[in-house]
């Protein structure tokens, strides 16, 4: 109404939201899949004009939806590489002002100009990966972009069992401590919503305030004119204070707590941070709920992995206590306040790690305040200021769950497990000393048995004595039994004893039983053939690579009456004592 109470006039075109475009001139905005936005300015950058445009073209491109940059650590990232290498271009003589200017020559000064370690290894691939799939630069200039650098080697060793254990008594204790105080705060605005208590109590007023909290975030307040809001006095009283602990605390984790969260998802399921941060909620499966056991659908994107491959999903059942399903349903109870208000905002931000700010504001802007989503730079800080502990990082602990607890590879190739996280651990190494040395002493055994250890002979020796299968040089001292009391053992070990001497005379006789045992393989099955036949047929088989097919071919035609008779019975265990 005007001020005379005559209706003001309708425009004559209706009315329409602006919409801001993610790019307009020298200014890109970012939204990412959390919802937080940030807005660049790449008339900042000390390049060209042509090549400001160029930039801000390109990084607009990568922060379209589908453009491959879905969070704003990863657009803040290249910003401040890209307002690096435009420094770096107006210290030179010959500043380039055109895109053509980019020269390979320019490109390894840069480079050369990074610092060395893992830092200065991202910064030129990050950088060089953002440039040079423009086709705008000249071939020669992406061609110096694309060459291999070599990996950066890190001294980032896994945790030891004293300090894993530590760090996950400490997030479990934090984790719990929130969950039973959000559980007991939610059951009484339960209890408050339902009417059980006497309007006026203390309970009553308490559960006025959770109310309150859980709608807006805040329990009741008035505005002050500076913006900052006062607490109104009866509620304060009622829960016994007006710091954190005592009021939006009853219902939402901190940063600290969500934190702790972290940690132990990824001691469970060996996810990065990335991937955590960036988790959504797992829903019950509907028709999975075996027993009233509830299995969950966790599902998992590792971007890095490529288009096509990043997408991933696993059911996880609870089963009980200390299973990985059981975590998920605690971690769902403890977050749900703090999901349910954001996603009444924001349908799309479904999220399961959402915690709320301690000093919701300009500062911690968050695309639903006064709530943040994920994993921040610094919220491990907060944490291990809270524990007094240290070495509590993301990256280190999920080296330390896949190398030496879940023993497999996560979301990574069983290639990369292998090199980057199993191989170089000296933990990993110290335990494979063992068992490198018991699987050698393995195949050493396997070796005296399956290959001939009999000496070969030209003729028969004074002195010994002959057996069915080989002669014998000193029967009273045999290495498969007590020394001084004689060989106990059956014939067929003689070609496995370095007493024996195999001379021509017993060429065909082992030659047929040989034969023999190589036809016993088709009418027993080949577990019982190999338990009972198969060392002494491969030690056989290593005597005929030996002796050479002409010799053993004149053997199998040479071979007696008798020497038939001897193979059967030794083969029936006639000789065995």
């Amino acid at each position: 109404m005007s001020g005379r109470g005559r209706r003001a006039a309708l425009p004559h075109e209706p009315h329409h939201r602006p919409v801001r475009r993610p790019h307009e001139g020298l200014e890109v905005e970012h939204r990412d899949r959390k919802g937080r936005t940030a807005t660049f300015s790449f008339d900042q950058i000390a390049v060209g004009a042509e090549l400001q445009e160029a930039f801000a073209r390109w990084f607009a491109q990568k922060c379209a939806p589908g453009g491959g940059w879905d969070s704003l650590e990863t657009s803040r990232a290249m910003w401040w590489l890209l307002l690096a290498f435009g420094r770096f271009c107006a210290e030179q003589d010959s500043p380039p002002q055109l895109i053509a200017d980019i020269t390979p020559a320019l490109w390894n000064r840069w480079r050369m100009r990074r610092p060395e370690g893992r830092h200065g290894y991202a910064q030129v691939t990050s950088l060089g990966g953002f440039l040079r799939r423009q086709p705008e630069l000249s071939e020669a200039t992406r061609a110096a972009m694309a060459r291999r650098l070599p990996p950066v080697k890190t001294g980032e060793r896994a945790l030891s069992p004293e300090e894993y254990e530590e760090l996950r008594a400490a997030a479990r204790k934090t984790f719990r401590s929130a969950l039973l105080r959000i559980r007991a705060n939610t059951e009484h605005l339960h209890r408050w919503r339902v009417g059980d208590f006497e309007q006026g109590s203390r309970d009553w007023v308490v559960g006025e305030a959770l109310d309150s909290l859980a709608r807006t975030g805040f329990i009741p307040h008035t505005m002050m004119k500076k913006g900052s809001r006062y607490f109104i006095a009866r509620y304060v009283t009622a829960l016994g204070g007006g710091d954190p602990q005592q009021t939006w605390m009853r219902l939402f984790l901190s940063r600290a707590e969500a934190y702790a969260l972290a940690l132990l998802l990824v001691m469970e399921f060996g996810l990065n941070a990335t991937v955590v941060s960036e988790l959504r909620t797992p829903r019950a499966m509907p028709d999975g709920a075996v027993d009233a056991v509830p299995i969950y659908r966790m599902e998992l994107e590792k971007r890095r992995r490529g288009a096509g491959r990043q997408f991933e999903t696993r059911n996880v059942p609870d089963t009980g206590a200390d299973t990985a399903g059981r975590l998920i349903t605690r971690v769902l109870e403890a977050t749900a306040p703090a999901r349910a208000f954001v996603t009444s905002v924001d349908s799309t931000l479904d999220f399961l790690l959402v915690w709320r700010n301690i000093l919701p504001g300009p500062r911690n802007a968050s695309p639903v305040n006064p709530f943040g989503i994920g994993l921040t730079n610094n919220a491990a800080e907060g944490w291990l200021r809270e524990t007094g502990l240290s070495g509590a990082r993301m990256r280190r602990l999920r080296k330390t769950v896949n190398a030496l607890h879940r023993r497999e590879h996560g979301q990574n190739s069983q290639d990369t497990h292998d090199a980057i996280y199993v191989l170089p651990e000296p933990q990993v190494q110290q335990a494979s000393i063992p068992v490198i040395a018991e699987g050698a002493e393995s195949a050493l055994a396997h070796a005296r048995h399956a290959v001939l250890r009999a000496q070969l002979a030209d003729t028969s020796e004074t002195g010994s004595q002959e057996t069915p299968t080989a002669d014998c040089a000193d029967y009273e001292n045999s290495p498969f039994g007590t020394q001084g009391i004689g060989c106990t053992v059956s014939f067929l070990m003689c070609t496995a004893c370095p007493n024996a001497r195999i001379h021509p005379k017993h060429h065909p006789r082992l030659a047929h039983l040989h034969r023999s045992l190589a036809s016993l393989r088709s009418a027993l099955g080949e577990e019982s053939w190999a338990a009972d036949w198969g060392n002494p047929f491969l030690r056989l088989e290593d005597l005929r690579l030996r002796l050479g097919d002409q010799v053993w071919a004149t053997a199998l035609a040479n071979v007696t009456a008798s020497d038939r008779e001897i193979v059967g019975r030794l083969l029936e265990g006639q000789y065995d004592l």
